[in-house]
């Protein structure tokens, strides 16, 4: 089974990203100088930059999502390390969420397994980040929503479900690769969307922002998104619209 592998980020200064990583959020590094959760979700690369990380809002990238089985207690976790995020808030129909920025000013969203009031129904670990977090969501954007179906399923990605944001004038669409089934056939379904955070692989959640004229990608040696490793996925003909290389499987 394909899948996304590696999310790759320039920044000035990688080994203090790197230790912000693992002491605030309990990602570990691996051989690689990769950094990550054990188990099946992508992990986070961070290479040189030579400029400051200047977001705007038609970057192709937008940020990471780390789902957790308890958000309150993630962010208890970061008070008491001192790092500031946002207070946690039932976003419409969507998730129970929270956000902050690591020291470069990329966005981190926290996102609950189920809405606010409700329980997980996997094992809370208190001494793990938020009871035992993953990787859930990586959220790039894009201008053309039939482009963001020809492109997931070219890879071979399954739709998981699609969120309407009405009140920002966006709708957010969910792929993996996956031979899971959501709970319901209709990827409007409410119960897909705690469905989709309580997946212990990351999924490719895309933007789609009608007022786009187009993404934006960091000028060369700035700080920002590189590329996305889809590891055994499909090549297809697209790949440079959301920056995604392909691998093949390594052995």
């Amino acid at each position: 089974m394909a899948r996304i592998d590696r999310i790759v980020l320039r920044s000035r200064d990688p080994r203090a990203q790197i230790e912000f990583y693992c002491r605030a959020l309990g990602m570990v590094e691996f051989a690689d100088r990769s950094i990550g959760y054990p188990g099946a979700g992508a992990r986070l690369s961070f290479v040189p930059a030579e400029t400051d990380h200047v977001p705007s809002a038609d970057d192709l990238y937008w940020k990471i999502a780390l789902a957790v089985p308890d958000l309150d207690l993630a962010c208890r976790q970061l008070a008491e390390k001192g790092t500031p995020v946002g207070k946690p808030e039932q976003f419409g129909d969507i998730g129970y969420l929270a956000h902050l920025k690591d020291p470069e000013g990329f966005t981190i969203e926290l996102i609950a397994h189920r809405f606010q009031g409700e329980a997980s129904p996997a094992p809370i670990d208190p001494g793990l980040f938020g009871g035992g977090a993953v990787l859930n969501l990586l959220t790039l954007r894009c201008a053309s929503e039939e482009l963001i179906a020809e492109k997931c399923e070219g890879w071979g990605m399954k739709r998981l479900a699609i969120m309407p944001v009405e009140r920002y004038g966006f709708t957010l669409h969910f792929y993996a690769f996956t031979e899971e089934e959501p709970p319901s056939a209709d990827p409007r379904a409410i119960e897909n969307r705690s469905w989709v955070y309580q997946r212990p692989y990351t999924v490719f959640e895309v933007q789609h922002r009608p007022s786009l004229a187009h993404t934006r990608l960091p000028a060369a040696g700035a700080a920002g998104y590189v590329e996305t490793v889809f590891e055994g996925a499909k090549e297809t003909a697209w790949e440079e619209v959301f920056g995604v290389r392909t691998e093949k499987v390594r052995t």
